[in-house]
């Protein structure tokens, strides 16, 4: 793990102190109904509520770090998060709950696509897959200890372990406030000794990037495809007969996996073509949650889990290394802002479709759907993106790390569509659908960042049932 510059590691160290504190999203649905005694419909709808303002915060995590610097947008986000982490101790308010829920997933969003910049910024070319795949691998190394405390509700109560992530949280702004500098690139100087004004670009203009706007759908269909277990999968196991509790168990493997497998994938992975491991990964996914159809045991449900599992932390650094190359060096956040705005659309998503096809047309059109569309997206990385991300990427690194080619890129319009109804189809979905929502919109999205753990579902599990 040596090789990467000291920036990074105290990055990594802060990512590790947030996810350790990490419990309003893993307890918040149990919160909800246990304490406050709201409905399951409710708490699926305020957690859902958590993955709508992480689609609203990335692009706009992504324009603040552009313009007013990675550090600034990451200590403010970081603070804000931590103020409403605080707050969700104190509030009963049904009204007062969702607020503070939804700008919590703004300010918790925001600072993906600064933490994503910061790493694009530092960290050489060649490195920066396995720096966003170590930075991944502490995310869901501190959810796991966070998961291992977990018990600790049962004794401080729900309320006491918010204000340790609150603290946790604040702690986080200060170690990026105190040891990290601001690495946004500075304009280059003109002919005259002055500095240029690098363009600025609005969301739309960075989706005029055809091969980035080829990218962020892609990524979009796999983060669907990523998200639906986290919803599926409960209600699939609870239809075949299995207690609730055996959810659980079987999703702890994801956690489990990635923290004790992620280097080994890393050093697997290094140097080999971003094109074959997106579509590995989505053919991974897709054989991961087809075969979800055919399990009945939780010894198969853990198996596929342990599939789609090796596709995601394949995915995640490839896809995080691939929107940097695309980024011109002055649009670095606002690039990575998109690509996790498309997270958190897919997390938000997912709980809608899954809720309704596993209560219509039942659990095995809702998983040989998920293959259907994981395959697609990996002819899609063949056909749409080969000559965009193919060839040597070490040669192409150089060459995008400097700007030249998504800068030089001809612009193409777009409008990316809005999801109708997602809110009641997320409420619909009960707890369970929201704590999806909450883990695709945290996450994944620096996105990549921003998995949640096994606790997560496990806590939806129990409040579902």
């Amino acid at each position: 793990m040596s090789g990467l510059p000291g920036g990074f590691w105290w990055l990594w160290l802060s990512t590790l102190v947030n996810r350790t504190g990490a419990f309003v999203l893993t307890f918040l649905s149990l919160f909800l109904t246990q304490e406050l005694g709201f409905s399951g419909w409710y708490a699926g709808l305020v957690v859902a509520l958590h993955g709508l303002g992480g689609i609203a915060g990335s692009p706009l995590g992504g324009m603040l770090s552009d313009r007013w610097g990675r550090r600034p947008t990451m200590v403010t986000g970081h603070l804000a998060a931590a103020a409403g982490a605080a707050s969700l101790a104190v509030v009963t308010s049904p009204w007062a709950v969702a607020a503070v829920v939804l700008l919590m997933g703004v300010a918790m969003q925001s600072v993906r696509p600064a933490i994503g910049a910061t790493i694009a910024d530092q960290v050489p070319e060649h490195d920066r897959r396995r720096a966003y795949a170590l930075n991944y691998w502490a995310l869901n190394l501190g959810f796991a200890i966070a998961a291992t405390g977990g018990g600790a509700a049962l004794f401080l109560g729900y309320r006491t372990l918010f204000l340790i992530e609150a603290v946790a949280t604040a702690l986080c702004a200060v170690i990026v406030f105190v040891r990290l500098p601001e690495t946004r690139p500075e304009a280059p100087v003109n002919a005259d000794g002055e500095r240029s004004a690098a363009p600025r670009l609005t969301t739309l203009d960075v989706l005029r990037d055809g091969p980035f706007r080829t990218l962020v759908l892609l990524s979009l269909l796999v983060c669907t495809v990523f998200s639906t277990p986290w919803v599926g999968l409960p209600l699939t196991m609870t239809s075949t007969g299995l207690a609730p509790e055996s959810y659980g168990v079987v999703i702890a493997v994801n956690g489990v996996v990635i923290v004790v497998f992620q280097l080994l994938v890393n050093r697997i992975t290094e140097g080999r073509s971003t094109i074959g491991l997106l579509v590995v990964s989505a053919l991974l996914f897709a054989l991961g949650t087809g075969a979800t159809a055919l399990a009945d045991t939780p010894l198969l449900f853990a198996a596929t889990v342990v599939v789609w599992t090796i596709g995601e932390m394949v995915y995640i650094p490839v896809n995080a290394a691939a929107t940097a190359r695309l980024a011109p060096v002055h649009a670095r956040g606002r690039y990575q802002g998109v690509m996790g705005m498309a997270w958190s659309v897919g997390g938000f998503v997912a709980p809608v479709t899954a809720g309704w096809v596993v209560e219509g047309p039942g659990p095995d059109v809702l998983w040989l759907g998920c293959a259907a569309v994981a395959v697609l997206a990996a002819v899609g990385y063949v056909v749409l993106l080969r000559r965009a991300l193919g060839g040597d990427d070490a040669a192409g690194g150089a060459v995008a790390a400097g700007g030249t080619v998504a800068a030089g890129r001809s612009l193409e319009g777009t409008k990316a569509a809005a999801a109708a109804g997602a809110a009641a189809g997320g409420a619909g979905a009960g707890a369970g659908g929201g704590t999806a929502a909450g883990r695709g919109g945290d996450g994944r999205g620096e996105s990549p960042d921003g998995a949640a753990t096994a606790a997560e579902g496990t806590a939806t599990a129990v409040s579902a049932g």
